[in-house]
């Protein structure tokens, strides 16, 4: 039998193994594949903002090198990789220690409900950020201090108890108006979820961010804070720089215009959309297959 035979019965017995396991794949196989595929994608997202992506990078080579030392008997290279390998991961979890804590807190607070919630109204998107940036110009130019916080799929329930709920919608005058600095909750932070100002005056977590910059006062720090332990967008207005800033994953925009201010919240608030989509199309179709195969 010839070179080409033998390719066209190989592609022959993969085409007839793709179909039977086609076929045989039910509801429960395309939800453990979704699970799969989420998990390590978040994974991969996690090592690609933070500093675990570098040591990641350099486990692989480590995991290597053991491998190619088995393989050729090299023993001493073998010995003294599998030791690196042993107290690199105990070192890991040493250094890495608020890493870790806030993917934890993070996975905690995943709201699986407003995951596969009803898709979000891109013009509603729209009038919150217009208001958001209509408030947040107008507080720069009086030098007044803001901070505002907007919850995308981690739940920010903790946080909200911390102040005083209004469940109002929200707009402009609203925003200036509870940050006026004779008003009662100008000092905390208003959270946002929903289109709605959930509360005000909430008192959030401070980053314990060692290399922050020595002018960044306390709002800085707890929005940079919430950003560290959650998905959360968070606003700042510097009230004596008149500075607008926002804190999104552990990082920190600083010294924005109008026009860079209004495309990164445009952006990170029409990420929780498409999220939301993609979730309803997915779960619709899960639906859709289940009613099939019950008919």
């Amino acid at each position: 039998m010839g070179v080409s035979q033998y390719l066209v019965n190989l592609l022959r017995l993969l085409r007839t193994w793709m179909t039977t396991t086609v076929n045989n794949i039910g509801i429960a196989d395309v939800v453990d594949m979704l699970i799969v595929a989420f998990v390590i994608y978040k994974l991969l997202q996690f090592l690609r903002k933070s500093r675990l992506g570098i040591i990641a990078r350099s486990i692989v080579i480590l995991l290597g090198a053991l491998w190619l030392s088995e393989r050729f008997g090299l023993l001493i290279v073998n010995f003294v990789t599998s030791r690196a390998v042993e107290l690199g991961i105990l070192a890991l979890v040493i250094l890495f220690q608020p890493e870790i804590r806030q993917s934890l807190e993070r996975i905690g607070r995943k709201n699986i409900i407003s995951f596969f919630g009803k898709e979000a109204d891109t013009s509603e998107r729209d009038y919150i950020v217009n208001q958001t940036i209509s408030a947040c110009m107008q507080m720069s130019k009086d030098r007044t201090g803001a901070l505002i916080v907007f919850a995308r799929e981690n739940s920010l329930r903790d946080e909200s108890e911390t102040g005083t709920k209004l469940d109002a919608r929200i707009s402009s005058t609203l925003l200036q108006n509870i940050f006026y600095d004779k008003a009662p909750l100008h000092d905390g932070a208003v959270i946002v979820s929903g289109g709605r100002i959930v509360s005000a005056g909430c008192v959030l977590p401070l980053s314990d961010n060692m290399n922050l910059a020595r002018d960044l006062g306390t709002r800085h720090r707890a929005a940079l804070g919430m950003s560290e332990i959650s998905d959360a967008v968070a606003v700042v207005v510097a009230e004596e720089t008149e500075d607008i800033s926002v804190a999104v994953n552990g990082r920190l925009r600083r010294r924005m215009t109008e026009e860079t201010f209004k495309t990164i919240l445009q952006t990170e608030l029409s990420q929780e959309d498409e999220a939301k989509k993609h979730a309803v199309a997915v779960w619709n179709r899960l639906k859709g297959k289940r009613h099939e195969n019950d008919n």
